[in-house]
């Protein structure tokens, strides 16, 4: 073993935590070995320890005062210089394994490790792996991560504002889907693009769906019927009581059973079947029912003859009108059959039916059903534009979406992908014969701790169960401090950017699966672009600089360039225009041909 490689020789051995006297000979923080240069004791880096037949190789957590032993304390005082190292793993014979089998003994070498070194820990290519980035500390050697694990043990790629974090998510996406070489072109991917920034970035591999769609991309549609009845109820009409909630619900149940047991849905038992049960129904016909009777009066005491003046209309939600009863006992008498009580509510339902910011929801295009509950496509139809097209990566662009029911819209998503795989699971479309990855961007935004929130109830389910089923999370967001604990922690894998907020960093650090608290401690100093990545899906915790996708292919994400901007003259500027892309809900927003024809002959 060469003798210029020598850091030091160790000093105590606490578990996995091994206190390292640094060799006087390096004290310069600076060894040159085989002509490069290799910086000695910096945090992060590793080290090895020759143990026979094989080596044990350790991370460097802390240097300096804190890294002494207390044993040793006064030795400080004498000028040595100590580092603290955590074991990971060994090379037996020819391969890296992470464990260990046996600990170092006191005055044990400890030695740098070099670039011949971590080729044979990060050199070594298996089929399965993808490459993310380089080492940061050696540029030559490609860091690798495991793909069956990252998939289906979790992920989380957390970040702050401006870490490169979208820019990692998009080169690992490229990286695993891109046809030819080490990609994975039949890879299945599903993405949850909260700010509408991957539509460039991955439109050469994805199919893009947005509620604006541009050229070539899809319109995004979610039927409001794929919801749990009891969530759509709430956002249509707000708060009721238990009684009107009970009688609605029934109404939607017998609607549903009348579709199933009409049409013979597959798969459908009305003896089993319950009102969650994904089946059609309309309404606005539901609609027209709640409301008559709100509304209705009668001629004759005995309720027989309506005082009807102009029929409603379900399909335009047109009002029924009657005759106004009267504070008298004479005609026309109010109604008492079938009143809820609940007309304010009703009339906020027809305000939501009407509303055309919700229309992918409320009017589904192919998926609306008719008054009749009948529609002219299915859930097969919808999962198979979602997850069943030939390219590896479906972009659900929910940029437009109105906040007042993200959190239904994504919880919806999630339970049909879920549920539709996991029931599916031994079918050459379900989860275990093609898994399915679901990239969920700005995590933070809907897996917060919020009681009643539908998606982070299917996220913890997937999270907790989806490995078995062939499905696989990927949690990207700026504050892992603000999901919850129980998502958090059933990822195997993270790829943690620079994190400058402290309760972010420890939240962090307790959910990291190596015990390097060290290294954590430098999240807030890495550059751009660069991460530390540990895990199952890493053959042992690294410091990688991820590789960035070509500029043309890159999130749209990036920070406006402020002095560039503003030392330029200023264009023409249109507001009434502006004003129209936020009327619109569409940032691309541009008059219609005929409109600008008709400005130019003006």
């Amino acid at each position: 073993m060469s003798v210029s490689t020598l850091l030091g020789h160790v000093g105590s051995v606490a578990g996995a935590t091994v206190s390292v006297r640094q060799f006087e000979g390096v004290a310069s923080g600076i060894a040159i070995i085989g002509g490069r240069s290799y910086r000695v004791g910096q945090v992060g880096s590793f080290v090895r320890i020759p143990q026979g037949y094989h080596d044990l190789y350790a991370i460097i957590s802390e240097i300096g005062a804190s890294a002494t032993p207390a044993a040793f304390a006064d030795a400080h005082d004498r000028g040595e210089r100590w580092l603290t190292v955590q074991l990971v793993g060994e090379i037996v014979e020819a391969s890296f394994e992470r464990g260990i089998s046996q600990y170092p003994n006191v005055n044990d070498e400890v030695h740098l490790v070099t670039e011949d070194d971590l080729s044979k820990i990060y050199g070594a290519e298996f089929a399965g792996q993808i490459v993310v980035g380089r080492l940061a500390n050696a540029e030559s050697i490609p860091v690798r991560l495991d793909l069956d694990k990252l998939v289906t043990r979790h992920s989380a790629v957390l970040g702050s504002t401006g870490s490169g974090k979208s820019t990692t998510v998009a080169s690992l996406l490229r990286s695993i889907s891109m046809p030819g070489g080490a990609g994975f072109p039949s890879a299945r991917i599903l993405l949850l693009d909260i700010h509408g920034e991957y539509a460039r970035a991955l439109g050469d591999n994805a199919e893009i769906f947005r509620i604006a769609p541009a050229e070539g991309e899809k319109p995004l549609v979610i039927p409001f019927w794929a919801l749990r009845p009891g969530d759509m109820i709430n956002f249509l009409c707000g708060k009721m009581d238990d009684r009107s909630t009970t009688a609605i619900l029934d109404k939607i149940f017998a609607a549903k059973s009348a579709i199933a047991q009409a049409d013979g849905l597959a798969g459908v038992d009305l003896n089993s079947m319950t009102v969650d049960s994904p089946i059609p129904y309309s309404l606005r016909q539901l609609w027209h029912e709640l409301m008559d009777p709100e509304m209705k009066t009668w001629l004759d005491q005995a309720k027989t003859q309506p005082a009807l003046v102009t029929p409603g209309d379900a399909a335009s939600l047109r009002l029924p009108i009657y005759q106004p009863h009267t504070t008298t006992n004479t005609a026309p008498y109010l109604n008492n059959i079938g009143v809820l009580g609940i007309r304010k509510q009703l009339d906020r339902m027809r305000s939501r039916l009407l509303d055309r910011q919700f229309e992918f929801l409320l009017k589904p295009g192919q998926w609306e059903p008719g008054l009749n509950g009948h529609t002219e496509n299915d859930l097969p139809e919808l999962l198979e534009s979602w997850i069943g097209h030939e390219k590896a990566i479906t972009v659900l662009d929910l940029s437009g979406i109105p906040s007042s029911v993200l959190l239904e819209l994504i919880g919806a998503i999630l339970s049909i992908i879920y549920e539709a795989l996991f029931w599916g699971r031994y079918r050459t479309e379900g989860g275990r014969k093609r898994p399915q990855l679901i990239v969920m961007e700005e995590a933070h935004r809907y897996l917060g701790r919020e009681t009643n929130n539908p998606a982070r109830e299917m996220v913890q389910r997937i999270a907790k169960e989806g490995r078995k089923f062939g499905i696989g999370a990927m949690i990207v967001s700026q504050r892992p401090s603000e999901i919850d604990d129980t998502i958090l922690s059933q990822c195997g894998t993270f790829v943690a950017l620079r994190l400058t907020n402290s309760t972010d960093r420890s939240r962090v650090q307790a959910a990291l699966p190596d015990n390097l608290s060290g290294i954590a401690d430098s999240l807030s100093v890495l550059r751009t672009g660069e991460a530390i990545i540990t895990g199952e899906a890493a053959r042992l915790p690294v410091r990688c600089r991820v590789t960035l996708p070509p500029k043309d292919r890159r999130p749209d994400s990036e920070d406006p360039l402020v002095a560039d901007s503003w030392k330029q003259p200023r264009g023409e500027e249109s507001y009434g225009d502006l004003v129209a892309s936020w009327r619109a809900q569409d940032p691309r927003w541009a008059p219609a041909a005929s409109v600008v024809e008709d400005e130019e002959e003006k």
